[in-house]
């Protein structure tokens, strides 16, 4: 081949990747949404509260019912944010979710991420609790609590899920704080289109001390504000789905940069109360996504549950994403 073609083969080839790069779906997951946009309400109509520009929505909980709304749109994978102000007072057995599932869709073989909000009794903060289903692995759960270093009652933080073909990873404020890779979860990982949910109700007889404290309707209704919603997701069976894809895998929070990293690291060793990882009663022989660390096992007893956790001050905040 001459110079001359091997010149113009180049520069198709270089043409031919520029367009399939330019014709990728973008994803932007800094963009929100509209209620009405992106979401239609679940169960609890009248306890569906829509702010006049439709872009906050609180769920309340009384003795009636609890409330909750689900996405308008399925999604095979994607980045799905919300900032959240929680209940305040005594909210025990209170239960505030943000997750995604298709249980409703797959009831023998779903999937599942979940952030879980678990109220508590005067005096004692909420416990936030993510956990990871995939293909109806519901008999190996694998939930971690924590506390917020901070008082999510007060005003609002973002909680997001970024859920890729190979990862999965859980922000609070933008920091990491859980990362979950496909290939060490295998068929444990979801991989099944979801719909985005968000619910508050009655978790009695689970969700405090493992049911001694109870919703005390007297404290309420209890009410769950939610605003910044963001849907930077590949919907299902959409001709772009693929590219969509590969563009959320490139994107900022899919990329867990050193920095990132070790700030997830620094939110868990000072936030972590509870890791299934460490629950050898439950679990004699570790999942194979769990990473062990000996200076880590030694701060938590054989049930999972963490020794002893220094009380911080409330309202400081994980490390600030600039710094990351």
């Amino acid at each position: 081949m001459s110079r001359l073609a091997s010149a113009l083969l180049a520069l198709a080839t270089a043409a031919a990747v520029a367009v399939a790069v330019a014709a990728r779906p973008a994803v932007d997951v800094t963009a929100t949404v509209a209620f009405g946009e992106g979401y239609t309400p679940l169960f609890g109509f009248d306890n569906i509260l829509r702010s006049a520009d439709d872009r906050t929505v609180s769920l309340l909980l009384d003795r009636t019912t609890g409330s909750g709304f689900i996405s308008s749109a399925m999604y095979q994978h994607g980045f799905f944010s919300a900032s959240i102000k929680l209940p305040s007072d005594y909210t025990a057995g209170v239960v505030v979710a943000f997750y995604t599932s298709n249980g409703d869709v797959f009831p023998k073989t779903h999937d599942e991420l979940d952030f879980e909000f678990l109220g508590n009794i005067r005096g004692k903060p909420w416990r936030m609790q993510t956990n990871m289903y995939g293909n109806g692995s519901v008999s190996r759960g694998r939930e971690e609590r924590y506390v917020l270093p901070f008082d999510p009652t007060t005003e609002f933080h973002r909680y997001s899920i970024l859920w890729a073909r190979d990862a999965v990873v859980f922000y609070v404020d933008d920091v990491p704080v859980r990362h979950l890779r496909h290939a060490r979860a295998g068929r444990d990982f979801p991989a099944k289109p979801m719909s985005l949910y968000a619910t508050v109700w009655d978790a009695s007889n689970w969700a405090t001390s493992g049911g001694r404290y109870r919703v005390d309707y007297h404290y309420g209704p209890f009410v769950a504000s939610f605003t910044d919603l963001a849907l930077a997701g590949c919907r299902a069976s959409s001709p772009t789905e693929e590219g969509c894809a590969d563009a959320l895998a490139a994107s900022d929070p899919a990329v867990m940069t050193l920095a990132k990293q070790q700030a997830m690291r620094q939110f868990r060793e000072r936030n972590m109360v509870y890791s299934y990882c460490y629950d050898t009663r439950r679990y004699p022989v570790p999942f194979p996504e769990c990473d062990l660390v000996e200076s880590e096992r030694s701060r938590f007893k054989d049930s999972g549950h963490r020794l002893a956790l220094r009380r911080r001050r409330v309202g400081r905040r994980p490390p600030n994403k600039a710094d990351m």
